[in-house]
């Protein structure tokens, strides 16, 4: 028989507070909606997804009844619902066709009483439901908030919305974002360290990697490479929206050292990174976090990187990489520091790299800060 004094009621669910994780914190039911564009994990591009992942099993490691809404290819020892079969972008359905994700958030939200909490990774399309459920929500927002045309109606929404819990994954996120959210943290983004291997004897080349985009700094990366007659491996995926920039800017400057060898897969991650003198990150935007920095740390590999958004954050100047002033006084990009910045690169002691990766950016630290904000959450709810 269940001691009455050890359950709690939460939204008219009995929650048996004396049921305990492996690591001691209370055994929880949570929800975990992720988008439905990428498989969780990614097979190759996915960097919410991947974050998704690891934190969907570490805490279903630790005895969390973990169910995760996402797509049917998605694979998991977590319980799996989905409503379509495939990642969307498998079938061509395009970023702007809404309708998957409400549908899953839907579903998500119309089974609140089977949760102790939901933790929604959907920009946006779970703020119009919280209102209706009694069941906690916390959402950790992966990316920014601008003010633009394209942006207005999000930015009116989340106005309205702003007293929810929210999650931030950087410091410099929260700094950026046009509305002043009700941040209840701040859990920066982590991986699972066993899927990394540590390389203290990399090749003589450099490596980028991201979603090609000229606001990923790939053209910078290229010109830096140029400058000091560098290796330079780049690797990512191509949409048909950049195409045009990769056909005009990138392609005419490939040749034997600077080379384009396509997106890679998860399999192939470790090895990317680890064979390199370090990774360049020259962004030209203010990045919320930049998982390919903390991936590079995992494997050993020094970051260079321009000081936008969370880099500062992530990398430790002259420690486990380079954080470079991104403009020249004349506000032209600062290529030159860049290069000088690579050819210091040698300097770094890879063994600190993997050493701030494991205190700072593991999937096992993720999780604890999550528990954290689960539990502040349920005790003031």
């Amino acid at each position: 028989m269940v001691n009455q004094s050890n359950v709690k009621f939460l939204n008219g669910v009995k929650t048996v507070s004396n049921k305990l994780t492996s690591n001691g914190v209370r055994k929880l039911r949570i929800a975990q909606i992720a988008p439905m564009w990428v498989s969780v994990p990614p097979e190759k591009y996915g960097g919410t997804e991947l974050v998704i992942a690891s934190l969907v099993e570490e805490l279903a490691r630790r005895g969390h009844d973990i169910t995760l809404f996402a797509s049917g290819d998605s694979k998991t020892s977590a319980k799996l619902v989905s409503i379509y079969p495939r990642a969307l972008l498998k079938d061509g359905i395009p970023w702007k066709d809404v309708s998957y994700d409400i549908f899953n958030v839907a579903q998500a939200f119309k089974r609140a009483g089977e949760f102790d909490i939901i933790h929604s990774h959907i920009d946006l399309y779970d703020q119009f439901f919280i209102p209706f459920i009694k069941t906690p929500v916390v959402s950790t927002m992966h990316n920014n908030m601008y003010a633009s045309r394209k942006t207005a109606g999000r930015i009116f929404v989340y106005r309205h919305y702003r007293r929810h819990n929210f999650v931030s994954i950087s410091l410099k996120q929260r700094e950026n974002d046009m509305v002043k959210l009700n941040f209840v943290a701040n859990v920066y983004n982590g991986i699972n360290p066993e899927k990394y291997k540590f390389n203290s004897n990399p090749e003589n080349k450099f490596i980028w990697i991201a979603r090609i985009d000229k606001v990923k700094g790939v053209y910078n990366a290229i010109l830096a490479a140029e400058k000091l007659g560098a290796r330079l491996d780049i690797a990512g995926r191509i949409d048909e929206a950049v195409l045009d920039f990769f056909k005009s800017r990138i392609k005419p400057r490939l040749n034997k050292k600077i080379r384009y060898i396509g997106e890679i897969n998860q399999k192939q991650k470790p090895e990317f990174f680890g064979n390199a003198k370090a990774l360049l990150y020259p962004i030209e935007w203010e990045e919320p976090f930049g998982l390919v920095m903390i991936e590079a740390l995992a494997c050993g590999t020094p970051v260079i990187a321009f000081d936008r958004g969370a880099v500062s954050e992530i990398v430790e100047d002259g420690k486990t990489g380079f954080v470079v002033p991104p403009f020249y006084k004349s506000g032209r990009v600062n290529i030159k520091g860049l290069a000088q910045a690579m050819e210091k690169a040698g300097q770094i002691d890879r063994r600190i790299c993997r050493e701030s990766f494991d205190k700072n950016f593991t999937a096992a630290r993720m999780a604890d800060d999550y528990e954290k904000v689960y539990e502040k959450i349920l005790r003031n709810h």
